[in-house]
This record gives structure tokens, C-alpha cells and sequence, in this order.
């Protein structure tokens, strides 16, 4: 198992949880941005890559490079939905674990969504990512870890 973390947008708090966790457990993480990133010294468990610019072409890659198995933390529904698709787990930086069951009714909602914006409705963004957000997020995180792994 490998875990990508779409890591254009991610919290630096949601990082460092699978910093730790990839970390404690030996499985590799890779943080995957158009950007410069660094992985966090002393864990030889993460691994930076830039991709070229582009708004998508982090998810791109991880969309071609993640397997079955993997583990993939985006707020990206279409991304999620792509990696669902491939059997690649997924989860967003609230700890919402996006499965075949849910993926595609998100994916319906956030088109609605933006057919409202693009016609001048303001429909308001994501509430700021907190201590709560954060908790969440390394529980679910740490829930599918155990499942997957069988601890």
C-alpha cells in the first residue's frame, strides 16, 4: 500500500498525520503537487514529486500511478471518484472515506453546485479546516489503516 496525498491543497495538518503514520507503519507516502514540496526530514517514508503546471496535473498523476490497494487523501471529487473507480481507497481532509456506495451522489452534488455558482448564485466555500477537522481525519485514517492492513 502507498499512500498519495494530493497535496496542492492539503492542510500542512493533514501532512504531518500521514507523515506519522507512514512513518510508524514503513509504507511510503508521496506528496504530489505542481509545487515545490519537501518532504519532512528524518522520514525516509515520504516522497515529494512536482509535476509539470497545470491546475490537474497533480491529479492526473495520481490518477495513472496509484493501484488498487492504495491509499489517497484529495478533496478532489473527480479525482476521488476516478481512484474509486480503479479500487484505489480514498479519503478527504475531514476524514469522509469516499466508497462506490457515496462517490458518485458527491460527484452529482458538486456539479449542481457548480451549475449554481456559474450562474451567480454565491453558494459559500468549505468551512476553515480546524482542531476538530483534524482529529477526524486522523481517526478515519487511522480506521482504514487497521481495516486494510488487519491490525
Amino acid at each position: 500500500m502507498r499512500l498519495w496525498i494530493d497535496a496542492d491543497a492539503a492542510p500542512n495538518d493533514v501532512k504531518e498525520v500521514v507523515f506519522r503514520a507512514a512513518k510508524r507503519l514503513e509504507l511510503k507516502a508521496l506528496l504530489v503537487a505542481n509545487q515545490r514540496l519537501y518532504a519532512p526530514p528524518g522520514n525516509p517514508f515520504v516522497e515529494a514529486v512536482r509535476v509539470g503546471g497545470g491546475p490537474d496535473e497533480a491529479d492526473r498523476y495520481i490518477a495513472e500511478q496509484a493501484e488498487a490497494g492504495d491509499l489517497a487523501i484529495t478533496a478532489d471529487i473527480p479525482l476521488a471518484a476516478d481512484l474509486v473507480e480503479k479500487g484505489v481507497l480514498v479519503l478527504d481532509h475531514r476524514g469522509e472515506e469516499y466508497t462506490p456506495e457515496n462517490v458518485r451522489e458527491r460527484l452529482s452534488i458538486r456539479d449542481f453546485m457548480d451549475e449554481l455558482r456559474s450562474t451567480g448564485v454565491e453558494t459559500g466555500g468549505p468551512s476553515p479546516y480546524g482542531a476538530r477537522d483534524k482529529r477526524e481525519f486522523a481517526s478515519a485514517l487511522d480506521r482504514v489503516l487497521t481495516r486494510e492492513l488487519n491490525f
